[in-house]
């Protein structure tokens, strides 16, 4: 009878992701681990493969494991509850823009008065970042 499944190792190799990965995502019950065998390997369903995908898109989209492990709990069938835990990742990066544009603001005034500083011995970059607020 022929096994069925894949190793740890085929199962990160066709996830895109290493070994220590898959064992990470184990350990925070994001994925099953399989019972392993008297003799033999660990044999992990090819739907595993989909599910680290899922999982490695979704931290590509800012959420943490946590928010992820609660997605995948939610699962199918319950989009209202998915929906929120979206729009609530989609305002924190709203705000993580936010902050990032007025950072770049401050560093575009910051380095214009550099730029026309006239006292060489004088940053303005320097003295405004080291002044106690």
């Amino acid at each position: 009878m022929a096994e069925t499944g894949l190793t740890i190792g085929k199962l990160a190799a066709a996830a895109g992701v290493n070994l220590q990965t898959v064992r990470y995502y184990q350990r925070r019950g994001l994925i099953d681990q399989p019972h392993k065998p008297s003799t033999g390997y660990r044999r992990y369903p090819r739907a595993t493969v989909d599910r680290i995908r899922f999982i490695k898109r979704a931290q590509g989209l800012g959420f943490s494991l946590d928010e992820i492990g609660e997605l995948l709990k939610l699962g199918d069938g319950h989009c209202d509850d998915v929906r929120r835990v979206a729009e609530n990742q989609r305002a924190l990066v709203a705000a993580r823009i936010a902050d990032l544009a007025a950072m770049q603001d401050t560093l575009d005034g910051l380095i214009d008065r550099c730029r026309n500083a006239h006292a060489p011995d004088h940053c303005p970059l320097i003295k405004t970042l080291s002044h106690r607020d």
